[in-house]
């Protein structure tokens, strides 16, 4: 009956956790970023304490390091980014046009008077994306803004999200100190360490995928940018941050520049095959190197897993579901090995022992 009664105490709390977060997630956004950052960060202040810096020196001194490369990047980023955006939005139908008679004319090389039924749906396909292109897009800016901006603006976001950090970061191992004050006595051990291998799976994902989206993302759009791509520094940053999820990320953002590229430069190939070579360097380099080296085999999420996690939480949360799906699908699935290692070892899975003396 005690273990019943445990089971119950852990999944009605779980359950009240979840229930919060849908209730309050239109003003959550400035806490899980705040959150986010500073657990990304904390070794970081770590590090500064263990050279001599005061926790909150050192805690200031990283807050405002921060504001200085966001306020850098808003200035000088941002704006070719946006402006970049802006453009590819309103040429998009002329791109679209582009694409299809590069793509015409290439069926009509090399298929010749076969290439009817292909024409006639590649025809219908794209006017179809370029007539409702203006709708879609003022309806995902819409939708952006309404589910993750309703209560809590722009503003909001940047006055708030500082504090939030710095604030975590002076008093992260107190409050680690309090919550472990707090556990039951007779499980502290085995829930230190769940929390421990929980905490290395997130932190594989925050602070390991983390760092190889920024390097991806700046490898991106600064080659992208070099060969001359339209868009390529829009591209490029997009394709890094969507770097956290294995291979959808790359496969999207080398759909989407090679389509430009095809637009922008046919019938030249030198360039066209320079952005692949781009995206597969890339891939490469993160497979090889960047992945194993920075995040390690920690995070022991299924790609498939992944997808259906962002998915889920971004559909019942929305862009505060889409910032926690992957951290608490790698900390869930920590949980579900933990589960099913003691359902193998338990009487449930390996059935009751003989009696002794028992007739086999």
């Amino acid at each position: 009956m005690r273990a019943e009664r445990q089971v119950l105490f852990w999944v009605t709390a779980s359950l009240l956790l979840i229930l919060m977060i849908a209730v309050l997630k239109d003003i959550l956004l400035p806490f899980v970023a705040g959150v986010a950052i500073a657990y990304f960060l904390s070794p970081l202040a770590d590090r500064l304490v263990a050279l001599g810096l005061n926790r909150i020196v050192a805690s200031l001194l990283i807050v405002v390091s921060l504001a200085v490369i966001v306020v850098a990047a808003l200035v000088l980023i941002v704006p070719v980014i946006l402006a970049q955006a802006q453009d590819l939005a309103a040429a998009l139908p002329g791109e679209l046009t582009r694409l299809r008679t590069a793509i015409d004319a290439w069926a009509h090389e090399r298929l010749g008077p076969g290439v009817g039924s292909l024409d006639a749906q590649i025809a219908r396909a794209s006017d179809a994306l370029a007539a409702n292109w203006a709708s879609l897009a003022g309806w995902a800016a819409s939708s952006i803004w309404d589910r993750s901006l309703a209560i809590v603006n722009f503003f909001a976001l940047v006055l708030v999200t500082p504090l939030v950090v710095f604030y975590l970061l002076v008093d992260w191992h107190p409050m680690l100190e309090k919550v472990d004050g707090w556990l039951p006595r007779d499980h502290a051990d085995s829930i230190r360490t769940l929390a421990s291998d929980m905490n290395d799976a997130v932190a594989a994902f925050v602070r390991g995928q983390g760092t190889v989206c920024i390097i991806l993302g700046i490898y991106y759009a600064v080659t992208l940018s070099a060969i001359g791509l339209n868009y390529g520094l829009l591209i490029g940053v997009v394709t890094g941050l969507l770097a956290f999820v294995p291979f959808v990320g790359w496969a999207l953002g080398f759909m989407t520049a090679t389509a430009v590229a095809v637009i922008q430069f046919w019938p030249e190939m030198v360039p066209i095959m320079l952005v692949v070579g781009v995206f597969l360097s890339a891939q490469a380099l993160d497979a090889g190197f960047l992945s194993p080296t920075i995040v390690g085999s920690k995070i022991g999420l299924h790609p498939v897993w992944l997808i259906f996690a962002l998915f889920v939480f971004s559909y019942l949360f929305g862009i505060v579901g889409t910032l926690v799906a992957v951290p608490l699908a790698a900390a869930l699935g920590v949980v579900i090995r933990f589960a099913l290692d003691v359902y193998l070892k338990s009487p449930v899975y390996r059935g009751a022992p003989a009696a002794p003396g028992a007739q086999s």
